[in-house]
């Protein structure tokens, strides 16, 4: 296995426009980069650029003393790496996995790695492909801390941030998927307000000023709730629950009255009543999360 870090070379496994994004960033770094992706074709551009493709995954990890993997789901990652030619090519080599899916599939995959003796580093990447090779990306890690020293500094040609989240192999899964947890619910109640927004006369770019407004607020919200949440305090001295289940009501009366489906809603809204009755009305929204963590 290479071991001359002063010219360290990255495979990078999964070309779609997020692995695209990946390689080019090292190309352009000076890395030596081996490029290889399930439907062929998809390396021309890189190739242009000074990556070097290869015929077989197999092929593309034996170039290599880091390889990177970036493609839809661990599904597709296992189909890639999980063969005897793959596995064997691994073999003494590290492994970073920025594709995105749940904490334990990102354990099991740890298991995998050392059954076969490969260095693995789970990862995620939470920004989009353009943010790639600037300071706006975001990278987390987590997984063997030296591991993570010895190849942070090629990682580091990706851009942006590198966070190392700890060592148990889960956490940077953990945390993308409580991220993307916020991100796909706030983005069900933006298209659910355009949607309301719409059916009362309202366009949505007369609106999106003062969604933006209510975006603002949250950041300090966030820090807010987090402090209640884990000091256990669950403050409702902004908005008790009691009083903020009203304003729910009226988005569900609202939007169903313009036939607008509203299932999300009145999930909150559900769940908010059902935490009032538990005797919680005066605590605040941390309290729903203590309420929907309870066994």
């Amino acid at each position: 296995m290479p071991t001359n870090h002063t010219q360290p070379t990255v495979t990078v496994l999964g070309l779609g426009p997020m692995g695209r994004a990946l390689a080019g960033a090292f190309v352009d770094a000076g890395v030596r980069t081996t490029v290889w992706n399930r439907t062929p074709g998809r390396d021309a551009e890189l190739v242009s650029r000074g990556a070097v493709s290869a015929g077989t995954a197999e092929e593309a990890v034996a170039a290599s003393e880091l390889t990177v993997v970036c493609v839809v789901n661990y599904d597709a990652s296992d189909a890639v790496l999980r063969r005897a030619e793959v596995e064997a090519a691994l073999k003494g080599r590290a492994l970073v996995n920025l594709t995105a899916d749940s904490p334990d599939r990102a354990r099991s995959t740890a298991a995998w790695a050392a059954e076969h003796g490969v260095e693995y580093l789970d990862g995620a990447i939470m920004t989009a492909a353009p943010s790639i090779g600037t300071p706006e990306a975001v990278f987390i890690y987590s997984g063997p801390v030296d591991l993570h020293e010895r190849f942070a500094p090629v990682l580091a040609v990706l851009g942006g941030t590198h966070t190392h989240l700890g060592a148990e192999i889960g956490r940077a899964a953990g945390f993308d998927i409580a991220l993307l947890d916020i991100f796909w619910t706030s983005m069900a109640g933006y298209v659910h307000a355009l949607a309301l927004a719409k059916a009362e006369g309202i366009s949505a770019r007369e609106l999106a000023p003062f969604a933006q407004g209510i975006g603002a607020i949250l950041p300090a919200l966030f820090t807010e709730f987090a402090e209640d949440f884990d000091s256990g305090s669950y403050s409702g001295a902004i908005n008790p629950l009691a009083s903020g289940v009203s304003t729910m009501a009226h988005v569900v009366h609202t939007a169903e009255s313009h036939g607008i489906e509203s299932g999300v809603m009145r999930a909150a809204e559900g769940l908010t009543r059902r935490t009032i009755a538990l005797g919680h009305g005066a605590d605040g929204v941390s309290r729903l999360a203590e309420v929907l963590g309870r066994r």
